[in-house]
């Protein structure tokens, strides 16, 4: 009985918390940043002197030539062609200055990509761990398309942003600055009318930024929501064609569909109209500039003589250069504007990704360890208890308190224990279980009666509250021994088997990574496996994808009792193993899970009941209560609730 979903998806963070994060893990490149700086500063220099050359081009060459040409009557004298030789030369200078701020923007590039490509490694890679350590309970609650979303989706957005935003972005502000001190340079009196003109733009775009924002924060969350529900759908085919559940499922995939279309029509609204309307205002802004600065020249402001610091010396070149820093200003600054799309897409979608990253890891304040040991002979002959670090096949618990060694047995023991995923909804109630070495508990009892979060507490994937009883495993409270050093000691098969993609060795050697192939190969003949797998196309080298679904369901049972038997635990779990699998191949096989089980203490959940009649005690759960206890011959003989699960027949049924 997992806990419910939240509707809410990880831990919101404002945008310069997110910016904040995403420069933390752009900063471990801090040399090539220092490259990428060198690069652009280059770059931007070529960009800004462009301007220059052409006041120069046209002030000390283009004009006086043109005026000494008219002067001469048409004709080239030696002092033009002296003049067109030194124009001609200052423009292979030009043409030396820009490629090789072209050749530094493309190092840039390069070096950018390199460290997008970086970043978003790491991201996957904290991302990844971070789900690793995330406890059951949290996969419990959410779906698993939602999770892939982070790895697709937002990851994506992140890496767009990242390979062509960031150095776009990087580029433009050096590319304003720089040009917006050459503009000071030239004019202070035109600078601000730029400045003017730019505040009341960046109005602008504040206040569409701040809706496309939350545009895009939604439909993120859209994408996720949808994902999860054909994630689900996918899986769940057989179900919906076998109830005709079609019309529904369609109508629940038009909902979040609808929601995502809207989300992403706003989302791309906001976003489409912030590129025209600063073409459109940085259109006007030239206009601007280019009309008050022919007044002015016309005026007679076009001279030292005439003209003071504020306003500058607006001669014809002067005049050229400034406008063409204008647009050198605006288009950046428009690049940028249209660039937010990218840059509120993936700060949505770096959100999402943290807030994964953020989440609580499984605590495990256990420090007892499972160690292999071996019993050695003292001189005095008594037998003593050592830490082997070979591979022995014995197993004993190490107290780091005091360094002691207690031998694993396998005694379990639920000592009144109350348990519920949420506070005010009691699953468990008072149970109480001793499993001794080597005996075999059966866990029966209807749908929804407790059984299976019984396990969930023998393998900690939920903690049993302080307050609410207590679980010893050989004697130790289970909270105080590791996770690792448990779940190592437990061998579990459940009803919903998972196999991995690889050849059927390698599922089986899951359980084992040490395992030999003889190893494997007496797993499968234990769990009859061995019988199918060697009329495969390739035997136990036969690679199966899509969770096996080339195999039945029967034979993906048997590999999972296979990769149970391989670990050779001490103790087991059997969670409907044999639910999948047909009675005579249940037969076949009742042999080799009673060797399997021999001298392991085991935990059975079990609906068919013919598969528990031979366990040392019966639990009969019931609303999370324990309503019958005993023997298989016991329990029939009081005629209760068991009696009536096994054979139908309703004598006497305590409610």
């Amino acid at each position: 009985m997992p806990p419910v979903r939240p509707k809410g998806f990880g831990k919101p963070k404002n945008a310069k918390e997110t910016i904040k994060r995403i420069i933390e893990y752009m900063g471990k490149f801090k040399a090539l940043w220092l490259l990428v700086f060198l690069c652009v500063l280059i770059s931007s220099g070529a960009s800004v002197a462009g301007g220059m050359f052409t006041k120069i081009a046209i002030n000390k060459y283009i004009l006086p030539l043109l005026q000494e040409y008219m002067a001469a009557g048409s004709i080239l004298t030696s002092e033009l062609q002296a003049g067109i030789a030194r124009f001609g030369a200052m423009i292979v200078g030009v043409f030396c200055v820009f490629l090789a701020g072209a050749f530094a923007s493309w190092c840039n590039n390069r070096l950018m990509l390199y460290i997008s490509t970086n970043v978003l490694y790491n991201v996957r890679v904290d991302l990844f761990t971070k789900l690793e350590k995330l406890p059951i309970k949290y996969y419990d609650a959410h779906t698993h398309g939602e999770l892939m979303s982070r790895f697709t989706n937002d990851t994506d957005t992140l890496r767009e942003m990242m390979s062509q935003t960031v150095p776009q972005l990087f580029s433009s502000i050096i590319t304003v600055l720089a040009v917006f001190i050459m503009m000071l340079i030239l004019s202070p009196l035109l600078t601000l009318i730029m400045i003017l003109s730019m505040v009341f733009i960046s109005m602008m775009i504040a206040a569409i930024g701040k809706r496309s924002a939350k545009a895009f924060r939604q439909n993120q969350k859209s994408v996720g929501e949808l994902n999860g529900f054909i994630e689900e759908m996918i899986e769940g085919q057989k179900v919906i064609k076998v109830f005709n559940h079609e019309d529904n499922a369609r109508a629940q995939f038009e909902v979040l569909n609808t929601n995502l279309r809207k989300a992403g029509t706003s989302a791309m609204t906001y976003g489409g109209v912030m590129g025209p309307l600063m073409n459109n205002l940085s259109h006007m802004q030239y206009a601007i500039v280019a009309i008050v600065a022919a007044a002015l020249m016309i005026a007679g402001f076009n001279s030292a003589e005439s003209s003071n610091w504020f306003i500058g010396v607006l001669d014809l070149g002067t005049i050229a250069a400034f406008l063409q820093y204008t647009r050198s200003f605006s288009q950046p600054i428009s690049m940028m504007s249209q660039q937010a799309n990218s840059v509120l897409n993936a700060l949505a979608g770096a959100e999402r990704i943290f807030g994964v990253i953020d989440e609580e890891v499984e605590v495990d304040e256990g420090k007892i360890s499972l160690v292999n040991a071996y019993e050695a002979k003292e001189k005095d002959g008594s037998i003593k208890l050592v830490q082997s670090f070979a591979k022995t096949g014995e197993w004993a618990w190490k107290n780091p308190d005091d360094n002691s060694l207690k031998a694993l047995k396998g005694e379990v023991i639920f000592d009144h224990v109350t348990f519920g995923y949420k506070p005010e909804k009691m699953v468990l109630h008072d149970i109480s279980i001793h499993a001794k070495p080597g005996m075999k508990i059966a866990l029966v009892g209807s749908t929804g009666s407790g059984k299976t979060t019984t396990i969930n507490l023998l393998t900690r994937f939920y903690d049993v509250p302080e307050d609410c009883g207590a679980i010893t495993f050989d004697g130790f409270p289970l909270n105080k021994i590791s996770k690792d050093s448990l779940r190592k000691s437990l061998g579990m098969v459940q009803q919903n088997t998972h196999l991995f993609t690889g050849t059927i060795r390698e599922n089986i050697r899951y359980g084992n990574l040490d395992a030999s192939d003889l190893q494997v190969y007496e797993a499968a003949k234990l769990a009859n496996a061995d019988n199918f797998i060697k009329h495969l196309p390739e035997g136990y080298d036969t690679v199966i994808t899509s969770d096996g679904a080339s195999l039945s369901q029967g034979q993906r049972q048997l590999l999972a009792i296979a990769r149970a038997a391989v670990a050779n635990p001490p103790v087991l779990i059997l969670d409907e193993a044999t639910s999948s699998i047909d009675t005579r191949t249940e037969a076949l096989i009742e042999k080799g899970m009673d060797s399997l089980m021999a001298g392991r203490t085991s935990f059975v959940i079990a609906h068919r009941l013919s598969t528990v009649r031979n366990a040392d005690e019966i639990i009969v759960l019931e609303h999370g209560k324990i309503i019958e206890r005993g023997t298989h011959d016991q329990l029939i003989a009081a005629k209760g609730r068991y009696y009536f699960l096994y054979t139908g027949n309703r004598i006497t049924l305590d409610e």
